[in-house]
């Protein structure tokens, strides 16, 4: 938990894992501990577990926290380790916050409650509640109106923001890019911001973000990674040349439902061993299995190899 006493060093690109399964529905641990270090091996500055792309809503809480363990164990203070813990529940996010904040996380992650569509009011206290049960750990609120079907606007994580000290920044995962700048306006620059839409990870760097937290990480770490590194150092032809580049790998992501075009591509390479998914999400179809193939291929030079005996 090195970086827990300061949160800004939580830069570059973090990898946001799905959560791996047996063919049998189980969470394959073993293919999780290989993901952590196939991740820190090509360059990912810090971990996440338990987001969107993670299934988490698919899980029990005891399968979520036996994931939060492993990861941080893994991990170690070799980089940030900054997992989900949010959820429809407010009793469960809080149990899987202390359950993360025991297990040496860094900062979590915390949701937006989905489905129940609160007023912002009601999203400033469940914020709050969060933040004081847990003075002394960061946390980082998320936004994904396309998963939870409500936003949390700029004004009221400001307010969140000013009110509470260890509400230290969100990611943004809306492709209104508008919404982005006018929460790092009502925050000022010190906010730390990640993205978590691929193409707008770029374009948050011009803005004062930190980093991404971007699903690509999952099938092509080395290209995130060396997209921010350029950035920061200023080469930006060569950030927009990896930025352009891949397009085809963020469209693959999206051919059906996140994550299960990246489970069948990274089991088939031999990363993981099942590209199952659990309901209410289903396999890759045929059509989804082409289409995966063929803008793979057009991008091949940007997915990062995966040795082999990855899960020994």
């Amino acid at each position: 938990m090195r970086f827990r006493s300061d949160p800004s060093r939580m830069r570059g690109a973090m990898a946001p894992l799905f959560t791996p399964f047996t063919d049998e529905g189980d969470v394959d641990h073993a293919s999780l501990r290989a993901m952590v270090r196939w991740q820190l091996a090509n360059g990912s500055r810090g971990i996440s577990i338990g987001g969107s792309t993670g299934e988490p809503s698919a899980q029990t809480p005891t399968e979520r926290a036996e994931a939060i363990r492993l990861v941080a164990a893994e991990v170690g203070d070799d980089v940030p380790f900054l997992p989900g813990t949010g959820s429809a529940k407010l009793d469960e996010t809080l149990e899987l916050t202390g359950i993360a904040a025991d297990a040496g996380a860094d900062a979590v992650l915390v949701v937006t409650p989905y489905y129940a569509r609160p007023t912002q009011e009601a999203l400033y206290t469940w914020y709050s509640t969060v933040a004081r049960e847990f003075p002394d750990l960061p946390i980082v609120a998320y936004n994904v109106p396309v998963r939870t079907a409500v936003e949390l606007a700029p004004e009221t994580f400001a307010r969140l923001y000013r009110d509470h000290d260890n509400i230290v920044g969100i990611k943004e995962t809306t492709k209104d890019f508008e919404h982005f700048s006018r929460v790092m306006h009502a925050c000022g620059r010190d906010v730390l911001m990640w993205s978590g839409i691929e193409l707008l990870c770029l374009p948050l760097i011009a803005l004062g973000g930190i980093g991404f937290i971007s699903a690509l990480s999952n099938i092509a770490p080395a290209a995130v990674a060396q997209t921010y590194e350029a950035a920061v150092a200023g080469d930006w032809d060569r950030a927009r040349e990896l930025h352009y580049g891949v397009h085809p790998l963020v469209d693959l992501l999206f051919t059906e439902t996140n994550p299960a075009p990246a489970k069948w591509l990274m089991a088939r390479r031999g990363l993981i061993r099942s590209d199952h998914v659990r309901p209410p999400l289903t396999p890759l179809t045929e059509r989804g299995r082409d289409t995966v193939r063929a803008l793979a291929a057009e991008a091949e030079h940007h997915l990062t190899p995966v040795p082999s005996r990855s899960l020994t």
